[in-house]
């Protein structure tokens, strides 16, 4: 049995030129896809990365609450109140806020995101911060990211070479007098879009650090952890029937989502990624319908000759469809294999968790191939157009 080559791929590869610029056209759509879609993922990772390493089973914020990176606080006693309802266990406040960091070398101030929390256990679920918690109980103490940005100085690496508690100076915002804290350990959280770098202090250190800015009293975030068998939903629900419109209460997985719905709908850049990815899909329609009309329109004599000897509209449809698959197929592969060398670069580069992900290669692979086949059904309204007396 011999093997035939489709009439799809022998149509597209007669010009090569066009074909290259069609398949290239194509690769570029899917690295835009790629990466619009790899910049999304790292928008809500890295806004919800602290909210995922904290330890709490139910967390309650004030009513006034937008983002965890926005200042807005409650009573602490709200806090300790629950610790009456039936199936808490205990329960964590924490303190969050913006300073200004002084790069020791250039002298310069950067704003650095403060965690303040009772060191006598940590509320910060990672094991770097586990083995320095004892560090926390000493006065001025402090935990820095090594993975904040570079321009803090090099903090990590001073660390890291043996220098004994570097010293830093971090400043409230409007405020020309800084408070000296000596760093004793590293952990890694890592910046996002609102946050360049983050800091670990104990709850006393951080109102040595703050003086002024709030009172003592005054929580941003309270943890509550249940004790074991107790039923998250029916403690939540009893919760939010002891509290009064001034506190908001939240599951870990609803507070995880609430501040992704943040990022992406009340902001401007949740907005625009999403505004991106739209039009690069349009764009793709667009670019796929160009070139398959158009090699309609070079081959409509040999489509009306097939359709003169016999061909039926449905055959010469199925040719349509097969060069659309083709180019989704062929276009993925090199947009694929450049978004995996751009996702290391942007995320060296921004320190942003942008990673290849399985449903990510999987959505971007059936939006092309669904892009296509749309081009596809656009194009073949010339093609029904095609007339056996067009030949003569």
């Amino acid at each position: 049995m011999k093997f035939k080559i489709p009439l799809a791929w022998l149509q597209l590869a007669q010009q090569r030129g066009r074909f290259l610029i069609a398949i290239a056209g194509m690769a570029f759509i899917v690295l835009l896809m790629f990466m619009q879609l790899g910049f999304q993922d790292a928008l809500y990772s890295s806004a919800t990365s602290v909210h995922q390493r904290l330890r709490g089973d139910i967390f309650l914020v004030s009513n006034q609450y937008q983002a965890l990176t926005s200042s807005q606080y409650f009573p602490r006693y709200r806090l300790f109140q629950t610790l009456g309802i039936n199936g808490v266990d205990s329960v964590s406040p924490l303190y969050l806020q913006f300073a200004k960091f002084k790069n020791p070398i250039t002298r310069e101030k950067f704003p650095i995101y403060v965690i303040g929390f009772e060191p006598g256990r940590s509320v910060i679920n990672l094991a770097e911060v586990e083995q320095n918690i004892d560090k926390l109980k000493i006065s001025d103490m402090a935990l820095f990211d090594r993975d904040s940005r570079s321009f803090f100085g090099p903090i990590a690496k001073n660390f890291k070479e043996g220098e004994n508690e570097p010293i830093v100076e971090v400043f409230p915002f409007n405020d020309l007098i800084g408070y000296r804290v000596r760093i004793g350990g590293l952990f890694s959280i890592g910046p996002s879009f609102g946050v360049d770098g983050n800091l670990l202090v104990s709850d006393s250190t951080f109102m040595r650090i703050f003086p002024n800015s709030r009172p003592s009293d005054m929580i941003d975030l309270g943890a509550i952890n249940l004790k074991p068998g107790a039923d998250p939903e029916q403690v939540l629900n009893s919760l939010k029937a002891s509290f009064s419109n001034d506190i908001k209460v939240f599951t870990k997985k609803q507070f995880i989502e609430y501040e992704k719905n943040y990022w992406s709908q009340r902001t401007p850049i949740g907005f625009i990624l999403q505004l991106m990815l739209t039009m690069g899909a349009i764009v793709g329609v667009v670019i796929v319908y160009q070139i398959l009309y158009s090699n309609i329109s070079s081959q409509f004599i040999a489509y009306a000759t097939l359709k003169a000897i016999g061909y039926e509209n449905m055959y010469l449809l199925n040719v349509v469809f097969q060069q659309a698959l083709i180019l989704a197929i062929l276009g993925f592969i090199p947009g694929f294999a450049l978004s995996l060398g751009l996702y290391k670069f942007a995320g060296e580069a921004t320190n942003l968790p942008i990673v290849m992900t399985l449903i990510n290669a999987l959505l971007v692979l059936v939006a092309t191939v669904c892009m296509c086949l749309i081009s596809g059904a656009l194009a073949i309204k010339k093609l029904r157009a095609a007339d056996p007396a067009d030949i003569f």
